[in-house]
């Protein structure tokens, strides 16, 4: 059985006035249990209320904390409606406080449960009183979800709201639900068995662990039998059953260490990383090698080699958190030492193959902070090859299938950044392409949404930087399309304030064919967009960030339409944006790139309204600041302060000083990066200075190269 949520550790009753208002009669205690069934499998329910309610834990168990909390001795009580109600005076009141004070609810399941609108109702009940309570399955007869399959609904052993999951506040959400479940049939694990299971899912423990248990009960009986009746035989047998004991007291212990461990590397640890506590996070990694240093590696089980990798594995997230690259490669290195062990021990387990390729994974991101791009490209290519193993072995696992496309997107960001943008585009599709797959077989996944949008994004830059441009506008389309319905349907923020990229991105693709009605269109909708959110969030420096731009962007346009007014008062709103962003957070590239952007259009109306000198004093403004901007893009920003140059260098001519003007457009050429690969505005930006020199014949090929492209534009800013 898959391990259970963790349960709180009590309910709070209500104060006097409060359970008056309610009108919910209070309990002095509460059910361990409450049992649903159909009157017809009465047989089978006095059994398995007889069983939980006689039956005693294991001694080494009781008392010991797992994720559901603190094991009891006894099970009891175990509440049983029809038992238990006879006397009451409102059925359905007396019902609905008991479920609030159960901490589980066993449905035995069978057809006649499926079709029991009592049974059902007390699901409901449950599910919407206690939306952190455990729901279990205990399946007597029938088929689980054979009503989804035609021609045998009469089978079907689950009740509705067994088969539908509810959100945390206690609401139907439609989506298929997967019931924790313990199969009492003969043809599944046998009541004995699928009792045990049940009992396991309850105290939050291995059902090996507890088979083991019941077993080593049952043979310490046998054992002491045999002394009893071996009179003879008294010495030897009792030193022989001390011998058992000790082995199974040692194993007992053994298997306790590593449940504990296991909880701390899972429940846990997922309890401390929202939080940020690095400390206690790093704490949990240590214990849990100390445990393991005291034996010998070799020896390890295959399940406690992988909780060991996976200690070391988050004391690395630690390190690199803490910006200990160093530290966090040795133990990267020791980790993934640890799972290619497992995997050499069994190549087909698509979990071990998941949890070395974490592994590789951080290998390539400690890599991309270095600056090794070559180290993070073949790590990001052994974590794909590994994610591909994954569902070649699994191919119905949506979570390995979801490595597979974080696995394209890594790689294509990697190629991204080498300048390989071709081959960048083509692995951003094969990305695109498994979410969107996903995303229409499961559209109500709002996870898989959000990856959608992401991809698409990510795919159209792919597409844009490759010089593809028509593909590039209809991924676009359907980007702003898709984060527009989604925003109505969801009013998620996260859908609001990427529209203001996208929006901008589109409006820049249409710029760039000369199509200014569409290009204005849309950057206006990115300007309202961010305006519209930050009215609601004023302080929130990523929408102001991404608002500046879009006003960047949309003065340009107004400038090349005409518009020479309204283009200086969207410039002035966006300038006087990136002066409070700097004053608040400092000389950030982000917020130095805008000031220069500012003051380059500056200069492009002041020269458009005549004042020349003005102009350039301006542009030299904007190159002063240009070559002051240091961001993570290095090439990215040597063309653009190229393009400054290239501005300075304009507006001297205009204000009739050739010489000043081919000394700035030489000083232009002279900061264009030399790299392997050039994005179509790059290309612009190089053409440009070239021709402005007369060097004719090594700028033709470049505008040849962008006309067959789709380019018209002389707009290249980022």
């Amino acid at each position: 059985m898959p391990k259970l949520a963790r349960l709180p550790a009590n309910d709070r009753a209500p104060d006097d006035q409060g359970a008056v208002e309610r009108r919910i009669p209070r309990f002095r205690h509460r059910y361990f249990a409450f049992l649903s069934y159909s009157h017809k499998d009465k047989e089978v329910a006095d059994w398995l209320h007889d069983e939980l309610e006689e039956y005693i834990v294991p001694h080494g168990l009781a008392g010991r904390l797992t994720q559901n909390g603190v094991i009891p001795k006894r099970l009891r009580p175990i509440f049983r409606d029809r038992h238990e109600l006879a006397a009451a005076d409102d059925l359905g009141e007396e019902i609905v406080a008991a479920l609030a004070s159960s901490q589980y609810l066993i449905v035995l399941c069978s057809p006649d449960a499926a079709k029991s609108q009592w049974t059902n109702a007390e699901i409901e009940m449950f599910k919407r009183t206690r939306p952190d309570g455990c729901v279990l399955a205990a399946i007597a007869s029938g088929e689980p979800f054979a009503s989804d399959i035609p021609g045998r609904e009469d089978e079907e052993c689950f009740p509705p709201a067994l088969r539908q999951k509810y959100d945390r506040r206690g609401r139907p959400t439609g989506k298929r639900a997967e019931p924790l479940a313990a199969d009492l049939r003969e043809s599944g694990d046998g009541r004995r068995l699928g009792f045990l299971r049940l009992v396991a899912g309850m105290l939050g423990i291995g059902l090996d662990d507890l088979v083991q248990r019941d077993q080593t009960r049952r043979n310490r009986r046998l054992a002491w039998l045999a002394a009893a009746s071996i009179v003879g035989m008294t010495v030897t047998s009792g030193l022989a059953i001390t011998a058992i004991q000790a082995r199974d007291a040692a194993r007992d212990q053994r298997r306790e260490a590593e449940g504990l461990i296991g909880f701390m590397l899972g429940d846990l640890k997922d309890k401390l990383e929202p939080i940020g506590k690095l400390d206690a996070l790093d704490g949990v990694g240590a214990r849990v090698l100390a445990y393991y240093q005291k034996l010998d590696t070799s020896e390890l089980s295959d399940a406690a080699l992988m909780q060991r990798s996976r200690a070391l594995s988050l004391m690395g997230e630690v390190a690199i958190l803490r910006g200990d690259l160093d530290g966090a490669s040795r133990l990267y290195r020791e980790a993934s030492a640890g799972t290619a062990e497992a995997i050499r021990r069994n190549p087909d387990d698509p979990q071990r193959l998941y949890d070395h390729a974490q592994n590789q994974f951080y290998f390539a991101d400690i890599a991309m902070r270095r600056g090794q791009i070559d180290n993070a490209e073949a790590a990001f290519r052994e974590y794909k090859r590994l994610a591909d193993r994954m569902v070649e072995l699994a191919p119905d696992n949506m979570k390995w299938r979801m490595e597979v496309q974080n696995a394209d997107a890594n790689l294509a960001t990697v190629l991204t950044q080498r300048r390989r943008f071709n081959e960048a585009a083509t692995q951003w599709a094969q990305a695109y392409r498994m979410i969107d797959a996903l995303a229409t077989a499961d559209p109500n996944n709002s996870d898989y949404q959000k990856s959608l949008v992401e991809s698409i994004a990510w795919y159209a830059d792919a597409e844009g930087d490759a010089g593809h441009l028509d593909s590039a506008i209809a991924l676009r389309l359907r980007n702003v399309d898709l984060l527009t319905r989604l925003a109505a349907q969801t009013q998620d923020v996260n859908y609001q304030y990427r529209l203001i990229p996208a929006e901008r991105a589109l409006g820049r693709l249409y710029a760039f064919q000369d199509k200014m009605d569409l290009a204005l269109q849309h950057m206006r909708a990115a300007v309202a967009q961010a305006d519209h959110l930050t009215q609601i969030e004023p302080d929130n420096a990523k929408w102001l960030g991404f608002g500046v731009k879009a006003k960047n962007d949309l003065a340009e346009f107004l400038l090349r339409t005409g518009a020479l007014a309204e283009a200086r008062g969207t410039n002035d709103a966006a300038c006087s944006i990136v002066a409070r962003l700097l004053a608040k957070a400092g000389n950030q590239p982000e917020w130095r790139a805008g000031l220069r952007n500012c003051w380059m259009l500056r200069a492009q109306l002041a020269h458009a309204e005549g004042a020349k000198a003005e102009a350039v004093s301006d542009a030299e403004r904007a190159v002063a600041i240009a070559r002051t901007v240091k961001g993570t893009d290095q090439a990215t920003d040597l063309y653009v302060l190229a393009r400054s140059y290239r501005l300075l260098g304009d507006m001297r001519r205009s204000a009739g000083d050739n010489d000043g003007a081919a000394a700035a457009w030489q000083a232009g050429l002279a900061a264009l990066p030399s790299v392997s690969g050039e994005r179509p505005s790059e290309m612009r930006d190089r053409a440009e200075i070239l021709r402005r020199l007369g060097r004719e014949a090594e700028a033709r090929p470049l505008e040849g190269k962008l006309a067959a492209m789709g380019y018209k534009s002389s707009l290249v800013r980022t």
